[in-house]
């Protein structure tokens, strides 16, 4: 009998942030366990809701929103991204060369299948959002991670890049605010990576889904604004994390600098674009509402603001059980806390966020599901509100107590 097996492109492709720990949870839930899901960065189970105006927006042009829109997207929504761009510093942006997607997530694979060839090398973070390690491997392209220093709040070795680059690197991705850290890079880091493309005549693949997400007044700066016209970057944001509309599907690329030099690079985007025919229309009308209205994701993130109160909670707390040490994310929606290995016994993060998921029905996400390069770092989304948040850290302090690794 014939044996129909998974296509061998997906030998290297890994996204374990919702592998089998999560398929073990969905296991216990079906049999009556209430799991507290600290594992996704998804706003609205944890109460966050889209403002008004979007949702206005949105339901006012359903009618419209019926077929196909150009496969790059609204004109309205795509000139709202050039304008928004233009007031960040970015000049250099024409709206042909923005194309709308189902979030960000579907141009980040959408870009690299039109990029990579066989023995590409794609520069990566580690730790890095694992959906780029696994595209770059899907479209045949090659991921080399370099290093992200811990002790420099988690801001890219430079060094570790520049040893990286060979004759086959054709491309370095950032995330900033970065996932899973929550560092925001700093202007001289991003300028030194900057430099190194122009170098060595490499893109930039520039993640900023959480721009608008930042405390403590961290400085957000736009990888395009930097590359000007030396450098071809590609740029990725979009609605779901700072708007709270995640199930929309709502987010772009913007291709900005020397364009000219990437002529075919961007016909093969504009072509993949054309086969998926279009994104969700319905959510491209909210884009130019979102841009240009009221910004309310400040109240959640400035003191007093929600989002900020529960990222300080989550700091401190876990800062106050023996056997973690944690850096302060000054973006994004997530800390990512280190263990004592030595003190636990843990040879394996997998094994031991399936132990916490067993014993105390809290789900995290394991530091290697994020290509870190040891079992020591987990993932904690900080979306729940301070109560439950502060229940749920104080039951990962009680798991910890006399917490030892069984091997198995």
């Amino acid at each position: 009998m014939a044996q129909f097996r998974q296509s061998k492109k997906l030998n290297n492709v890994l996204y374990d942030i919702r592998g089998p720990i999560l398929e073990e949870a969905e296991r216990m839930e079906a049999r009556g366990h209430s799991i507290l899901r600290l594992n996704i960065g998804n706003p609205a189970p944890f109460g966050f809701e889209a403002p008004d105006a979007i949702m206005k927006d949105m339901v006012r042009h359903l009618h419209h929103a019926q077929g196909y829109s150009d496969s790059r997207g609204i004109y309205s929504a795509r000139t709202a991204v050039v304008q928004y761009y233009q007031t960040q510093g970015i000049m250099n942006l024409d709206t042909d060369k923005v194309y709308l997607g189902n979030g960000v997530s579907e141009m980040i694979t959408l870009s690299l299948q039109a990029f990579c060839d066989p023995g590409d090398e794609i520069l990566i973070p580690t730790p890095d959002y694992p959906l780029w390690t696994a595209s770059v491997a899907l479209s045949g392209g090659t991921p080399v991670h370099y290093l992200c220093d811990e002790q420099n709040g988690w801001n890219p070795d430079i060094e570790d890049m520049r040893l990286k680059i060979t004759p086959n690197t054709k491309g370095i991705v950032i995330i900033n605010p970065n996932n899973p850290t929550g560092a925001v890079y700093s202007r001289e880091t991003l300028q030194q990576i900057v430099d190194l493309a122009k170098e060595h005549d490499l893109i930039l693949f520039s993640d900023e889904i959480y721009e608008k997400i930042t405390y403590d007044g961290a400085e957000m700066v736009h990888t395009a604004s930097l590359a000007d016209d030396d450098v071809v970057c590609l740029t990725f944001s979009g609605l779901s994390k700072a708007y709270r509309v995640a199930g929309y599907r709502s987010g772009w690329l913007a291709i900005t600098g020397p364009t000219w030099k990437a002529e075919s690079y961007v016909e093969g985007i504009k072509l993949l674009a054309n086969m998926r025919m279009c994104a969700n229309v319905p959510a491209q009308h909210a884009i130019q509402t979102a841009l240009g209205g009221y910004q309310s994701i400040n109240d959640l993130i400035l003191p007093g603001g929600r989002l900020k109160e529960q990222r300080d909670l989550a700091y401190r707390k876990l800062n106050e059980i023996d056997g973690i040490t944690c850096q302060q994310a000054e973006g994004a929606l997530y800390l990512f806390p280190k263990l004592d290995t030595e003190k636990f016994g843990i040879v394996d993060d997998e094994q031991f966020v399936l132990d916490l998921l067993k014993e105390q029905k809290i789900l995290v996400s394991h530091g290697r599901a994020f290509n870190w390069v040891a079992p020591d770092h987990f993932r904690l989304v900080t979306l729940p509100d301070t109560e439950t948040l502060s229940k749920a850290l104080d039951r990962l302090g009680e798991f910890l107590s006399g917490y030892q690794q069984v091997q198995r």
